[in-house]
């Protein structure tokens, strides 16, 4: 009999990818907001007595970072509530628990990449209500793997570079920061590595990204670039000019050294991730 996969938040724009991505080497059972509750512990554990999935992979959060600041409650109860009580369930049923955090739980004064045990110090609401969520998952036991990505765009759902895209189409200049660095990562690329970890019974934290960092800023000109539009309708402002509720991380870039022990592999670097996903979707002009 195939072992089973449960996945929580499958309608989202990485949850889709998961659930492509996972069915390859797994019965799915993939679980919308509408179907599973993970803030209520009762419904978490009836989804997971019902399916007796071998994993659980736990893409359900609440990740919209500028109204995690007016909406606080609603962020920890998702991010790290919700985080809490699939864990419990996942320890009761002695099921695998894959879950997604963030490099949001730094605070990007560092100046290499983050490695998993480097202190974490979140400046915003999401971050700290995702580094919540790990801890409270931590606390129940050594049962569980915790994928922290960065910077994400796919097919599925709203991501930054859809929105570059689009507003090129309607504005003669984009203004974009450029003194905020990262890694942008394609969700398929990273629900393949979710799945290498899986396969590898990968515990404890590991972070996992496309290859390379860059800026907003030159995210947007090479979006532009490979879609056959001038990226020079880009123009670089600092943070201090885009004024937004929640601060971000200056430099959050993840080393991905151990992912690459795990599974012999890295993923693809973000240029050529980047170019794959506006050729896939036929976003290229």
């Amino acid at each position: 009999m195939n072992q089973r996969v449960l996945v929580t938040g499958a309608r989202g724009m990485l949850g889709t990818d998961i659930v492509r991505v996972f069915s390859k080497k797994f019965e799915c059972f993939p679980f919308g907001r509408e179907d599973l509750d993970i803030t209520d512990p009762r419904s978490c554990l009836l989804a997971l007595k019902n399916v007796r999935p071998d994993i659980l992979v736990n893409c359900a959060a609440f990740t919209k970072v500028d109204l995690c600041e007016t909406n606080p409650e609603v962020a920890f109860c998702v991010n790290a509530r919700g985080a809490r009580n699939l864990a419990e369930a996942c320890m009761e049923t002695s099921t695998l628990l894959v879950h997604i955090s963030t490099d949001y739980v730094f605070d990007g004064e560092s100046r290499r990449p983050y490695r998993e045990g480097d202190a974490t110090g979140p400046i915003n609401i999401y971050g700290a209500s995702k580094l919540e969520g790990e801890k409270a998952i931590e606390a129940y036991g050594s049962n569980f793997l915790i994928v922290r990505t960065a910077w994400l765009y796919g097919e599925a759902g709203p991501n930054f570079v859809k929105t570059v895209l689009d507003l090129s189409s309607r504005q003669e200049v984009l203004r974009v920061v450029d003194d905020q660095v990262g890694s942008p990562t394609y969700t398929r690329d990273l629900a393949e590595g979710i799945l290498d970890l899986s396969m590898q019974r990968a515990c404890g934290i590991v972070h996992l990204t496309n290859q390379g960092s860059c800026s907003w800023f030159e995210l947007a000109r090479q979006t532009l670039r490979y879609s056959g539009i001038d990226p020079d309708k880009v123009v670089p402002i600092s943070s201090s000019e885009f004024s937004r509720p929640a601060r971000r991380p200056r430099y959050s870039v993840l080393d991905n050294g151990l992912f690459w022990s795990i599974t012999g592999r890295r993923l693809r670097h973000w240029r050529d991730a980047l170019r794959g996903f506006l050729n896939s979707h036929t976003y290229l002009s």
